[in-house]
C-alpha cells in the first residue's frame, strides 16, 4: 500500500464527487419529459420520430403495473431478437471471420445476459461473435438495458416525491430520453477519448503476425480487430461489462493506458453517483441525496482497503519461498496496472453491476476475492449499476427507516411518507429473491454432477467459484472466477435463469413499492419523522446493509474464501 496508490484513490473519489452534481442536474432534465437539455436542437426531432414509430404518447403516464408490463414486453422482444441474431450470425453481414451460429444453450445464456444488463460471457468474443452480433445483437442491449434500469430508479424516486399519485411516468418516454440525451452523447465523447488512448475502432478482419519462437521456428499469432472503442464506452457507462475481447479490460486493445483505466473506472460510477444527486433534487432534500452518496462512498472505501491490503500482503506461503519479489500478489494481474489498480478496478466493477475486469479475480488472495464476492451479495448497492444501484439502496433505506421506527416505538416515516406493512413486505421480497437465487442455485451446483463438472479447483476455492458465479449472475454483474468452466448446458441454463430472476423478479416489487409510496399523502414533518440527511442516518443505513448481508451470506462465505484464507495462512484447519 504505497503513496501513489493513496494519491490515485483520493483523486478518483474527488473527481467522482465533483462530477456528481453536474451529472445529477443533467439527469433531472433528462428524466423530466418537459426538461430542456443542451442537445434539444439536434435530438428533439429524433425523439418525436421515435415516439411516432413506437406509437406512444410520452405524456400518457402509467401506473406501476403498466410501467412494469411495458418494461417486460420491451425486454422480452429484445431478448428474442438477440437470440435470433446469435443463432443466425453465419448468414448475417459483418462476419469477416466466417464464424458459425452460436449453440442454442449459449445463445440463450447470452441473450438473457445482455437483456438483463448482466453481460456474463461463457465465450471469447473475438472467436465466437461476428461484428454484427457484437454491434447489433449486443450493443443494442448495452443501451436499452442501462436505460431501463435508470427508468425504474426514476419511477421509484417519483413515487417517493409525489403525493397521492397513481402514476409514475411513462416507461417509453424515460427509455427514449435516457438513450438520446444521456447515454449516446456521453458515449460518443468517451469513445473518441478512448480511441485517442489507443483503443481500436475498425471493421478489419483479424490479422496474422509471424513470430519466431522458439529460435529457428516460425509461428503465427492471431491479432483480433474490430469496433472496440464504441462498445467499451457503453459497456462501462451503462455498467454492462461484457468484454469485446476475452481478456476484457486487461486486453491492451480495450484498456491500453493508465489514463484509459482511470477513465473506465470513473465511467462505471458516473451515472450511479449522479443519480444520488437526482434523488436529493427530486425529493427537495439534497442533504438526503448526499447522505446516500456518502454511505456508498464509505462502503466503497472499506472494500478498496480490504482488497488492496490483502493483495499487497500476498500469499505467505510464496513469501516463505521467496517468490513474491513484486511485493505482493501479482498472479493474474497486468504489470502495467499493478496491485492497486487491479484492486481498485475489482472493487469498482463489483460495487456497480458492471463486471468488466482488468485482472483475474480467481487469482486474488482469498480475502481479496472475498471483497468483490461480498459486494455482489449486498445487491451491488455501493453506487451500483445504472439505476439498479439507486433503487437497490432505496430498498435498504426503507428497511433502515422501518427498523429505526421499531426501536423508538414510533410509526416510521420516510420523507413525509408513512412506511407501512405492505412497503416493508415488498422491500423484503426484493432481498429474498436475491438470497433464494444466489444460495439456492449455488447449493444445487455444489451437490450436482453437472455443477461440479465445471470446477477448476476443489475444496473451498471450488465452492467460491460456484458461489461467485451465481452471485454475479443474480446481481447482474457478469464477472467471474475464471476457474469455473461455465459453457455447458447446465450452467448456461441455470445462470440464465439466475440472471432473469435477479433482474426482473426484483424490479416487480421495486415498482410495487414505488406505486405504494406514490399513492400516500405527504405528511408535514413531526417528531415521528426520521432525519435522513445526517451522520446518524448514514451509520444506520450502512449498518442495515452490512448486517443484512453478513447474516445472510456469512455461513457460505465461511465455507469458501474464509476457510481458504486460514488454510493459506498456515492454520491447522482441515477441510
Amino acid at each position: 500500500m504505497n503513496i501513489p496508490g493513496w494519491i490515485q484513490l483520493v483523486l478518483f473519489l474527488g473527481v467522482l464527487c465533483l462530477l456528481t452534481k453536474p451529472v445529477g442536474l443533467l439527469l433531472s432534465r433528462v428524466l423530466d419529459p418537459e426538461g430542456r437539455t443542451p442537445f434539444d436542437p439536434v435530438l428533439k426531432p429524433i425523439e418525436r420520430l421515435l415516439y411516432r414509430l413506437l406509437g406512444v404518447d410520452p405524456k400518457a403516464e402509467q401506473t406501476w403495473k403498466q410501467y412494469a408490463f411495458s418494461l417486460f414486453a420491451f425486454s422480452l422482444v429484445g431478448l428474442l431478437f438477440t437470440y435470433a441474431v446469435l443463432r443466425l450470425q453465419h448468414i448475417l453481414p459483418l462476419n469477416p471471420q466466417k464464424l458459425g451460429p452460436v449453440p442454442p444453450d449459449l445463445a440463450f445464456n447470452t441473450a438473457v445476459s445482455f437483456s438483463t444488463n448482466t453481460n456474463w460471457q461463457n465465450y471469447a468474443g473475438e472467436s465466437t461473435l461476428s461484428y454484427f452480433s457484437q454491434m447489433v445483437g449486443l450493443a443494442f442491449h448495452n443501451f436499452a438495458s442501462a436505460a431501463a434500469g435508470i427508468a425504474v430508479a426514476a419511477a421509484l424516486v417519483r413515487g417517493i416525491a409525489r403525493r397521492s399519485a397513481k402514476t409514475l411516468g411513462s416507461f417509453w418516454a424515460d427509455l427514449v430520453r435516457v438513450n438520446l440525451y444521456l447515454l449516446l452523447p456521453i458515449c460518443l465523447v468517451l469513445s473518441l477519448v478512448l480511441v485517442s488512448q489507443g483503443v481500436i475502432q475498425n471493421f478489419q478482419p483479424a490479422r496474422q503476425a509471424a513470430l519466431i519462437e522458439p529460435a529457428g521456428t516460425v509461428a503465427t499469432q492471431t491479432i483480433p480487430q474490430g469496433p472496440a472503442a464504441s462498445q467499451i464506452a457503453i459497456k462501462m457507462l451503462g455498467t454492462n461489462g461484457g468484454g469485446f475481447f476475452n481478456a476484457n479490460a486487461a486486453h491492451p486493445y480495450e484498456n491500453p493506458t493508465p489514463f484509459s483505466n482511470f477513465l473506465q473506472m470513473l465511467a462505471i460510477f458516473l451515472i450511479p453517483a449522479g443519480l444520488t444527486y437526482y434523488l436529493g433534487t427530486s425529493v427537495k432534500n439534497r442533504r438526503h441525496g448526499w447522505a446516500v452518496w456518502t454511505a456508498m462512498a464509505v462502503l466503497f472505501l472499506a472494500g478498496v482497503f480490504v482488497c488492496w491490503r490483502a493483495e499487497s500482503v500476498g500469499n505467505p506461503r510464496l513469501t516463505a519461498l521467496g517468490l513474491d519479489s513484486a511485493g505482493g500478489n501479482m498472479e493474474g494481474k497486468e504489470v502495467r496496472f499493478g496491485i492497486f489498480n487491479s484492486s481498485l478496478f475489482a472493487t469498482v466493477t463489483t460495487d456497480a453491476s458492471c463486471g468488466a475486469v482488468n485482472a483475474m479475480h480467481d487469482s486474488f488472495t482469498p480475502l481479496g476475492g472475498l471483497v468483490p464476492l461480498f459486494n455482489m451479495q449486498l445487491g451491488e448497492v455501493v453506487f451500483g449499476g445504472v439505476g439498479a444501484g439507486l433503487y437497490g439502496i432505496l430498498v435498504f433505506v426503507v428497511l433502515a427507516v422501518f427498523l429505526t421506527g421499531l426501536m423508538v416505538g414510533r410509526t416510521p416515516e420516510y420523507l413525509g411518507k408513512k412506511i407501512e406493512g405492505y412497503d416493508v413486505k415488498v422491500a423484503v421480497l426484493t432481498l429474498l429473491i436475491l438470497i433464494f437465487s444466489i444460495l439456492g442455485f449455488a447449493a444445487w451446483g455444489a451437490v450436482s454432477r453437472p455443477g461440479l463438472a465445471g470446477l477448476g479447483n476443489k475444496g473451498p476455492h471450488g465452492l467460491s467459484e460456484i458461489l461467485y458465479a451465481f452471485s454475479s449472475a443474480t446481481g447482474n454483474n457478469g464477472s467471474a472466477f475464471g476457474g469455473l468452466s461455465g459453457n455447458s448446458p447446465w450452467y448456461n441454463v441455470t445462470l440464465g435463469l439466475a440472471m432473469f430472476l435477479g433482474r426482473f423478479f426484483m424490479i416487480v416489487p421495486v415498482l410495487a413499492l414505488a406505486g405504494s409510496l406514490g399513492r400516500k399523502k405527504l405528511l408535514p414533518p413531526s417528531e415521528a419523522s426520521f432525519p435522513v440527511g445526517g451522520t446518524m442516518f448514514i451509520i444506520i443505513l450502512i449498518g442495515t446493509i452490512v448486517i443484512v448481508g453478513a447474516l445472510t451470506y456469512l455461513p457460505a462465505l465461511a465455507l469458501g474464501p474464509i476457510v481458504e484464507h486460514f488454510t493459506m495462512s498456515g492454520s491447522a484447519l482441515v477441510y
